[in-house]
């Protein structure tokens, strides 16, 4: 028989880390956050921010986009590329969707536009946090096997052949776990439009053959169909993840 919970136990702290040059919004969101258990650690630029990330654990990134010098797109790249484990929610200019969708396609979370209600960043924050535990606990293989190819999901990383990784973007790498998740399926525009779409981000079936495109080039496939990737005419896609002899 398990042994109960000790009430006077406090659940664990959710380290955050905001970078956002507004002293006034650190100051707000330090002061918020920390009743709600969220300790913050907030700085003003993108060298601040890597001398953290090196050096501490965080367990989710607030990161405001309209930065002085390096972009926060700039430092969303970073992160992913070195952090891919790291949530990360964008805060964004009101109206400012060119950005959004650049952010999101870099690999950002989620994102919410400014103003903001300072209890909805939290909701956000949790729903994220929620997000990357599922896909650390979830029970599936993190490495697949494509051709000659490996696919790591939970670090999105793609490796060629030769043992090189080759970077992939936040569509890309939706549109593969969608392929990867389907073998021997044929997936419609309209489904794949579905399974991929990033919360946010209004798109169309063109996106899909655009992000097609870029795959099926990385992964250097030149037959549309009689590779990895086959084009269903008429229909949409379907992933073969083993080449015919």
């Amino acid at each position: 028989m398990s042994e109960p919970s000790d009430p006077t136990v406090a659940p664990p702290l959710t380290r955050c880390l905001l970078v956002d040059d507004d002293p006034g919004i650190r100051a707000l969101l330090a002061d918020f956050l920390r009743p709600f258990g969220m300790p913050l650690v907030s700085v003003a630029s993108g060298a601040a921010m890597r001398q953290h990330l090196t050096s501490e654990t965080f367990d989710v990134l607030l990161l405001d986009l309209m930065l002085p010098g390096e972009s926060g797109l700039d430092l969303c790249q970073w992160v992913k590329q070195h952090q891919p484990r790291l949530p990360v929610i964008m805060l964004t200019a009101q109206g400012d969707t060119c950005s959004r969708v650049l952010g999101l396609e870099l690999g950002a979370d989620d994102y919410l536009p400014k103003p903001f209600e300072p209890r909805e960043l939290v909701a956000r924050i949790r729903a994220v946090l929620r997000t990357a535990s599922g896909a650390a606990q979830a029970p599936a293989r993190t490495r697949t096997a494509i051709g000659d190819w490996t696919f790591d999901r939970v670090q999105r990383r793609l490796h060629s052949p030769d043992g090189v990784m080759v970077p992939l973007s936040a569509a890309e790498y939706r549109l593969l776990v969608a392929f990867v998740d389907h073998p021997g399926q044929a997936l419609t525009r309209e489904r794949l439009l579905e399974i991929t779409r990033a919360r946010g981000v209004e798109t169309q079936g063109r996106s899909i053959d655009l992000a097609v495109s870029r795959l099926r080039s990385k992964l250097g496939e030149t037959d549309a169909h009689a590779g990895l990737i086959r084009t269903l005419r008429g229909t949409g896609y379907l992933f073969a993840p083993r080449k015919a002899p």
